[in-house]
């Protein structure tokens, strides 16, 4: 049915806060912020990559915020492997279990869980730098709601997303292994921000491509009901 595009879109007063009482807004230049949606943390959006650059992207930008968007069940695929939840009693889910395997800083790394949805807009509409991962699947709602809020996206160059993003034209395509790749690409992206306005704009107008009147419209053809 298609994405909600007339609903979307920047917001300069945006502002999101993190459960410690930390405050994000657009454009806090000492506090560039990384984003990271999915509806559970798991493999198959890339959460355990994710985890992975953000350790480096940590380790390079000490000044970085990042907001981790979803839940701790599991869509798709399967929970830690018995034998590695076996090795740590708190590894019950992909996120307690990435938590075992890099080290970041909790006074920047805020998982906000499942949020309502004017909420997790304010998560992309502050954003310096999203990351969408996947596996060659279904493409996430999110990655298109990220384009209509003109958020700078980086994203794996898998063939659900090149369906939308042409890397240097709305966006940056990285490997989807390519954990150093994705974090180089996150920090250029989050400190480049007049750089990235016309990858912004064009994604903002791609995503349209996805709105609900078309959607709607695709429906009604296929029915013969379209006028």
């Amino acid at each position: 049915e298609g994405v909600a595009t007339h609903e979307l879109g920047p917001d300069a007063d945006a502002t999101v806060t993190t459960p410690s009482g930390v405050v994000l807004g657009v454009g806090d230049i000492d506090r560039p912020v990384l984003t990271y949606v999915a509806r559970n943390l798991e493999p198959y959006r890339g959460f355990h990559i994710f985890m992975r650059a953000l350790e480096r992207i940590q380790r390079i930008d000490p000044r970085c915020h990042a907001l981790i968007v979803g839940g701790n069940e599991v869509s798709y695929g399967q929970r830690p492997p018995a034998n590695d939840i076996a090795k740590s009693a708190r590894a019950g889910n992909w996120r307690e279990h990435m938590l075992t395997q890099v080290k970041l800083d909790p006074t920047r790394t805020h998982f906000m869980g499942r949020l309502p949805r004017e909420q997790y807009l304010r998560v992309l509409q502050v954003s310096n730098a999203h990351v969408y991962l996947t596996y060659p699947f279904v493409l996430s709602w999110s990655l298109l709601e990220a384009m209509a809020c003109g958020t700078p996206i980086v994203a794996s160059d898998t063939a659900p997303v090149r369906e939308v993003l042409h890397d240097g034209e709305n966006g940056r395509l990285v490997d989807f292994f390519d954990i150093d790749g994705i974090a180089d690409a996150a920090i250029e992206t989050m400190h480049s921000e007049s750089a990235n306005v016309g990858w912004r704009m064009q994604a903002m107008a791609d995503a349209q491509d996805y709105g609900m009147s078309l959607g709607l419209g695709g429906y009604d053809a296929l029915l013969g009901l379209a006028p």
